[in-house]
């Protein structure tokens, strides 16, 4: 309970990159940078899988899914960060801060739960191949991708709804530059018992589960591919799935580095540079990653060029 002198907090300001001056012009130019690549990417990739009937297949239906999450997450951090590097102050509403660490968290966890959907398709088109088309069937495709968007939205509800049960009494400065449950909870002037707990049963599920299944999807993929005996085959098995293995490898690293830490020893500046990772250049590099490597997506972007240049 708040005492009758404590005020409320309705606002917090967000520390975001302040503490480094020196490097506020570059700071935007690398943040502006990156949110309009990272932006444009993932909807050529979304214009690509709606418009070529080439890949219109369970893959690439899930990295369209994947695409938009990557604008949700790059879109609840980066505007309000530029915002707090352009202003001498970054204020937001508790109403606001709520908002960005629901659509932060609900998109998060739906990227983590796509990468392990992403890698079953691969596990079933590798190393079942002739069940593929019957088994991934488009029903299937449709309501795993619901699973994964409604679970996400379940899971971001209750843990932004227990965050609004917290009484913050100040001080009102979030060491970060964007709402996140750890700096949140370290402002906190009541129990934050229940939401520790419920945050680490997510990062268990979300961060352990979900990491083991890809693994094990990605280790039956490996043993099939290393039982083929044409060189051919193997080179086109593996190149089905490097991208994936890639984004995985690239996400779950950084998510790892920002999350998969003792509470004691949080550090705000660490916490940072790793969440420019997850948050930030993930989703600039999963277009990339995708359109370089992958000969379907590259054959599809040269034929939609053309219909643009007339």
């Amino acid at each position: 309970m708040v005492s009758s002198n404590e005020t409320m907090v309705t606002e917090f300001v967000l520390e975001g990159f302040s503490e480094h001056p020196s490097l506020r012009l570059l700071l935007i130019g690398c943040f502006l940078t990156l949110y309009t690549m990272a932006v444009l990417g993932n909807i050529v990739i979304i214009a690509l899988v709606t418009s070529s009937t080439g890949l219109h297949s369970p893959m690439y239906f899930f990295l369209c899914n994947l695409a938009t999450m990557d604008i949700f997450c790059i879109s609840s951090v980066l505007p309000k960060a530029l915002v707090g590097l352009i202003s001498e102050e970054n204020t937001i509403s508790f109403k606001g801060c709520m908002a960005q660490l629901f659509f932060l968290l609900w998109s998060g966890s739906s990227e983590l739960l796509l990468l392990t959907v992403m890698a079953y398709d691969r596990y079933m088109a590798i190393c079942h191949p002739l069940h593929y088309s019957s088994r991934m069937s488009p029903h299937l495709c449709g309501a795993l991708a619901m699973g994964v968007w409604s679970i996400c939205a379940l899971n971001a509800s209750v843990h932004t709804g227990l965050m609004t049960r917290l009484s913050f009494c100040g001080p009102k400065v979030i060491t970060h530059f964007f709402c996140e449950i750890p700096p949140l909870l370290l402002l906190s002037c009541s129990p934050t018992y229940v939401n520790t707990i419920m945050t680490l049963v997510a990062d268990a599920f979300y961060g352990g589960i979900n990491f083991i299944l890809t693994l094990l999807s990605y280790g039956f993929i490996i043993a099939s591919i290393l039982c083929m005996h044409s060189a051919e085959g193997k080179r086109k098995a593996f190149s089905t799935c490097s991208s994936h293995l890639i984004v995985v490898c690239v996400f779950y690293s950084s998510v790892f580095c920002a999350y998969i830490s003792p509470a004691s020893s949080y550090s705000p500046e660490r916490s940072k540079v790793t969440s420019v990772l997850y948050s930030v250049l993930s989703p600039t590099l999963n277009p990339l990653i995708y359109t370089l490597r992958n000969k379907d997506v590259k054959l599809a972007l040269r034929r939609l060029l053309p219909a643009f240049s007339h």
